[in-house]
């Protein structure tokens, strides 16, 4: 087989700072990455008809991931957990995977569906292609080769990301013991107190 694909890897916005750091993080990225990187080299070079899914037209591929954590009213530029490419010149493509993640987000759904189905949704500026995958909340696009190969290059990331954050996750718990915070102080966010702020405080008994 031909050399792997190079696979490159970025973290944006870390949501598991409280397990992994974001060189951690990056890390696991880059493992998913060449993991990524191994179908799109045996997709682009299969002998014709051997391809499930078609021969990929590029050794290249963008991808995008948002932040299944990030409050609703985060911008698409702040909800962003990281970004990866594979191959050499695939940074081009991030920008239309960030498109399709943007819209999904928005849509509630693949932005491959809007683009044929409801136009009306899209607008000035929309990308119009497909498609992004969601995997029990996490939005993963893809782009650089056709719409189907795009969909299952972007389902496979995310699936495989939340079985290792989950994987990762139970590890740290009996790293940890009992807690009732993911923190390292086990104390609760100043944020959880704010929203209660208003509340009175518990009237004190009378004096005797």
């Amino acid at each position: 087989m031909a050399e792997l694909p190079p696979v490159r890897a970025a973290v944006h916005r870390n949501p598991y700072a409280y397990m992994l750091s974001d060189a951690e993080l990056t890390e696991l990225l880059c493992a998913l990455g060449r993991r990524r990187a191994e179908s799109v080299l045996r997709n682009h070079t299969a002998a014709p008809g051997k391809a499930p899914r078609g021969p990929y037209p590029r050794p290249a591929m963008g991808f995008v991931i948002l932040d299944p954590t990030a409050d609703a009213a985060t911008a698409p530029a702040d909800a962003v957990l990281g970004a990866l490419t594979v191959g050499e010149r695939a940074r081009r493509f991030l920008p239309n995977a960030a498109a399709k993640a943007a819209a999904h987000r928005r849509l509630g759904g693949n932005n491959g569906l809007s683009v044929h189905t409801d136009p009306h949704l899209l607008g000035t500026g929309a990308f119009r292609y497909g498609h992004s995958a969601e995997v029990r909340g996490l939005i993963v696009a893809a782009s650089s080769q056709s719409p189907d190969q795009d969909l299952y290059e972007a389902s496979r990331l995310a699936a495989e990301l939340v079985e290792e954050i989950g994987a990762r996750h139970r590890a740290y718990e009996w790293r940890q013991g009992e807690t009732d915070w993911l923190s390292a102080t086990d104390r609760s966010p100043d944020t959880y107190h704010e929203m209660v702020a208003w509340f009175p405080g518990e009237t004190e008994p009378a004096a005797t």
